[in-house]
């Protein structure tokens, strides 16, 4: 069973041999806190209910209250692997604490153990008790739990933190340390004014230390206080202090300095830390994971803490500051090194710090050997015994460090450093790592605002969040960027905001000096190996916002498995962010400052046509994935039309592992594709642009990113045209007449596949031909001239026969099966549909085969044949929902509801029709949800909710006004005039007529 560790000194954390403990939802929360603070002991039911609902639990708070404990015990055995820790006892719940620690309990006993130490008159050791004591606490007590009961208990912890706080400075100042705690004192006068004992300590620190004048103006203040505040004069103990400070009384003077003993060789307390960053901010959780090095105190392996991250994330702040919050649990002193791992100059060699150290620690320079393994030796034995905090920063390397390690648990040592160390630590070691992350967003923001030192970030909070942003929220880049604000007052954010958002001018604006942005990066840069830095360079000149590795491997040309580990030498090197490998494939990505400096030296350091190649390779492999995901999906290189851009071929078995969901594929790579023809775009690579806007349209229409399409067809016809490719011109033409029919834009749809036609007959290009066809002849059918939509369906049914398209065959055939059903063929439309199930089964593609079978579907309603439709209807809606297709989701449930009211089925069909109108909602498709409003409102009205019904029509006659379906907006119109000329009853013959086509 593993050890729980439960901290309520601070916010609530709990972890289980220093893994946390996470619990979710305040209730959760609340009640761990009631339990933690009452240890050992049964916390009622009804006082449980009263703290989670602030005095006024509902009716069902016992059951509820079981259930957030019934959580709370699988949270705590899945982490500990015992369920004994929360304990049903009438009436209420005990945690039972057993060996585990909880830190409230732990401070009042090192309190006690001071106080014990005090009263027999051993006043060093009680000092260090409450040393240690005090150390414990990390904030306010339960800090973020705002229950009033968990407040009240938490505020009696605070007041005895108090009282031993002013207990620990008496017996400091009795021990001489006068000079030592006045400034300690004085912030906690300033805080809490009117504790009396608190102010006479000061006074007294203030007069031994030869400043008596402060010492009566600190009595002068606190008396004008206590006065101003609760009426009253200071107490009898202060008030005799300050008669005794005017008076000069002797026995005020300190105490002799105790003689050391003649043997006693000196003992040194180093303090070696930097000083605390004043604007330093934020970063709550990664201080509590840091805490967990005193955990492991005094345990049988040496605490050592690991912070990393990119250069600028703030590293060496955290550890400061954790180290200066921590400095109390370590009275033998804090030693502090800059190893310069990733300065210009060379790392700081571990004999160098070792001589520092030594001195630092007493030993003199003559007695400091000369060869390091001897000096590593003497440092452990120097520390043995002593109790010695070690801040490591900018570490290059664990070679570097580990002559610096102590051999004893009683030390800790933290190191920063970009290389994680993880496999050199763990095991050997009680090693915490923490991988430090950019801020997060309120916390940028107040850092800004605190260096700026003005009210500019509050009054423009969108700016405020844009500068966060275009600084990667990387502490060092803030802090520049507020330091170029306090320089230029009459700046407002949006100035600075400007100037970042120029990619080509934010690493300069960032980088004021060789302190900069890109100082730092330049640094990381340096030394990585020749390869690596290639990868790094490549990676950033492309235009993609993540990727995995097979990109990597096509853009230097090489194995996958050589590309992985120099990707995966970048993330150790902080450049490059891993993402979750949901897929089976690790994704990356860059930070936005890292990747613009990837871009700036690709173009200092490639040659022109080595990035054009790089282009070509990385934009081939997406090609070619992309080529068969489509394949795959549609049963064949079907309905796209290819150019000549040359594909970069990946390894068949990785093509499949990557390609086993290919819709979920296209879902992943969408905005890195849309990247891509962007760069292409920009590059005159009009082939590689064109055709993956052509191929990804299978996932562009199917799930509905209409405006990735328009961008895509649109850059791509802007290359053809530039460079003269007549071929990629028709081919976007077509793409953007289908995305107009889509968009309901039937006029500039009919407007781009005329000229797209008229550039495939010039070319010769009969399956371009074709598929214009086919999109007139949708144009023509939406627009009402079915006989036009009809010859034209027909003509390119023809040319995908002779090309051998057969999933663009299937698609026509349902095209005429409902042109013919809306021309009143019913038979017709029966035979032309169940051609198309035939066509679309065997191809073995889902989507087709869906398309056909609504088709068919349709086809069977208009013969009355409800049962055969429904049937039809339930296999299409399996096969949309399993490949995602939301779009046929809507159609497939408009069609089962009217099946449903032909077999008058009424409450099945209202609902199902019902789902298929929000479904068209969300799509969205405002001829599908016209489609659907309009058989949802004659189901209404045949059941007799005239004023739903109504409701419907009206907006459907709407929605096909707005889309330019004149047809169907004039049937929607006649269904609105039945339903008021109805009276007293309702032809449901009649109205289901007029929603079928």
């Amino acid at each position: 069973m593993h050890q729980v560790v439960f901290r309520i000194l601070g916010p609530l954390d709990i972890s289980a041999d220093g893994i946390p403990v996470n619990l979710t939802g305040a209730r959760q929360r609340t009640i761990m806190s009631m339990l933690l603070l009452a240890p050992n002991r049964i916390v009622s039911v009804d006082t449980l209910a009263d703290a989670v609902w602030y005095g006024n639990p509902p009716a069902t708070a016992r059951n509820q209250i079981a259930i957030c404990v019934s959580a709370l015990r699988k949270t705590l055995k899945a982490a500990v692997g015992a369920g004994d820790l929360l304990v049903t006892s009438h009436p209420g719940y005990m945690l039972f604490a057993g060996e585990h620690r909880i830190d409230a309990v732990e401070f009042e006993e090192l309190a006690e153990l001071g106080r014990e130490a005090a009263r027999g008159g051993r006043p060093e050791e009680a000092c260090a008790h409450f040393g240690d004591a005090l150390a414990m606490w990390r904030g306010p007590a339960l800090e973020g739990i705002t229950t009033e009961r968990v407040e009240a208990e938490a505020a009696r912890l605070t007041e005895l933190r108090l009282d031993v706080y002013e207990e620990h400075m008496g017996l400091r100042l009795e021990l001489g340390h006068h000079r030592e705690v006045t400034g300690e004192l004085t912030a906690f006068v300033r805080e809490h004014p009117l504790r009396e004992q608190a102010k006479g300590h000061l006074m007294l620190a203030h007069y031994r230390s030869g400043r008596r004048a402060e010492a009566l103006e600190t009595y002068r203040e606190g008396r004008r206080l206590l006065n101003e505040e609760l009426g009253i004069e200071p107490g009898p103990a202060l008030q005799e202090l300050h008669e005794r400070i005017l008076a000069d009384a002797p026995e005020l003077n300190p105490p002799p300095a105790p003689a050391p003993p003649a043997t006693a060789a000196p003992r040194s307390v180093p303090a070696q830390l930097p000083s605390n960053v004043a604007s330093y901010t934020g970063r709550g959780p990664e201080l509590a994971v840091l805490d967990r090095l005193l955990d492991h105190l005094d345990g049988a392996a040496l605490p050592v803490g690991s912070v990393t991250g990119i250069g600028g994330v703030g590293k060496t702040a955290l550890a400061v500051h954790w180290a200066h919050q921590v400095g109390g649990r370590f009275p033998d002193g804090q030693l502090y090194a800059d190893l310069r791992g990733y300065d210009e100059e060379a790392p700081l060699r571990p004999g160098a710090v070792l001589d520092r150290f030594l001195r630092a620690l007493g030993v003199p320079g003559p007695e400091i050997p000369a060869d390091q393994n001897e000096r590593s030796a003497l440092f452990r034995s120097v520390l043995d015994g002593r109790r010695v905090l070690i801040l490591l920063d900018n570490a290059r390397s664990f070679q570097q460090i580990r002559p610096l390690l102590p051999g004893t648990g009683r030390c800790c040592v933290l190191v920063t450093s970009r290389d994680p160390m993880g496999g050199a630590l763990a095991g050997d070691y009680a090693f915490v790592p923490l991988h430090l992350g950019a801020l997060a967003q309120d916390e940028a923001i107040a850092l800004l605002s605190r260096v700026a030192g003005d009210d500019r970030l509050a009054a423009d909070p969108a700016g405020a969040a844009r500068l966060s942003a275009l600084c990667d929220r990387l502490p060092l880049a803030l802090r520049i960027a507020a330091a170029r604000l306090a320089a230029k007052p009459h700046w407002p954010v949006r100035t600075l905001v400007s100037r970042l958002e120029d990619q080509h001018r934010r690493l300069d604006e960032l980088s004021p000096d060789e302190r900069g942005v890109r100082a730092g990066l330049r640094l990381s840069y340096r030394d990585l190996p020749s390869a690596t830095a290639r990868m790094f360079r490549l990676l950033g000149a492309a235009n993609v916002p993540d990727f995995s590795a097979w990109a990597g491997a096509a853009l230097l040309d090489i194995d996958l498995l050589d590309a992985e580990d120099l990707i995966e030498e970048l993330v150790d090197a902080q450049l490059l962010v891993p993402q979750s490998a949901t897929t089976g494939h690790v994704r990356y990505r860059f930070q936005a400052l890292p990747r613009l400096f990837a871009r700036e030296v690709a173009l200092e350091e490639e040659a022109a046509q080595e990035l054009r190649a790089a282009t070509r390779r990385v934009a081939g492999a997406w090609l070619g994935l992309a080529a068969e995901a489509h394949r795959r999906i549609y049963g064949g290189d079907y309905t796209v039309i290819h150019g000549p851009a040359q594909l970069h071929p990946l390894p068949a078995d990785l093509v499949d592992s990557l390609l086993e969901d290919p819709m979920d594929w296209f879902e992943t790579e969408r905005v890195a594709i849309t990247g891509l023809v962007d760069q292409t775009s920009r590059d005159d690579e009009a082939a590689y642009a064109w055709d993956l806007t052509m191929t990804t349209v299978t996932l562009f229409q199917n799930r509905n990113y209409l405006d990735d399409w328009r961008y895509c067809a649109e850059r791509s016809l802007e290359v053809a045209r530039r460079t003269g490719d007549r071929l990629g011109e028709a081919v976007m033409l077509h793409s953007l007449g289908t995305l107009g029919i889509l968009s309901w834009e039937h006029e500039g749809a009919v407007g781009h596949l005329k000229l797209a036609l008229r550039l495939f007959e010039e070319e010769g290009q009969d399956q371009g031909r074709a598929l214009v066809l086919r999109n007139l002849a949708l144009c023509g059918r939406y627009r009402g001239d079915l006989d036009r939509a009809r010859e034209m369906g027909h003509q390119s049914l023809e040319l995908f026969r002779a090309g051998g398209d057969q999933y663009a065959e299937a698609h026509v055939l349902g095209l005429l099966a409902q042109i013919e059903l809306e021309l009143g063929n019913a038979q017709a439309s029966l035979v032309l549909s169940s051609e198309a199930v035939v066509r679309s089964r065997g191809l073995g593609t889902v989507r087709g085969e869906a398309q056909s079978v609504v088709r068919l579907a349709e086809a069977l309603i208009s013969q009355r044949d409800g049962e055969r439709a429904e049937e039809a209807c339930r296999r299409a809606l399996g096969l949309v929902r399993t490949s995602g297709d939301r779009r046929g989701e809507a159609h497939t449930l408009r069609v089962l509801g009217e099946a449903l009211w032909c077999l008058e089925r009424m409450d099945e069909a209202e609902a199902v029709l019902d789902d298929a109108l929000a479904t068209a909602a969300k799509v969205p498709d405002r001829y599908l949800e016209g489609r659907a409003g309009v058989a949802l409102g004659g189901v209404r009205a045949v059941r007799g909710d005239r004023s739903g019904a109504a409701g419907c029509f009206k907006a459907a006659s709407d929605l096909f006004a707005e889309v330019g379906a004149p047809s169907w907006q004039g049937r929607a119109r006649r269904l609105l005039e039945l339903l008021g000329e109805g009276g007293g009853g309702l032809d449901p013959a009649e109205f289901f007529t007029l929603v079928q086509p």
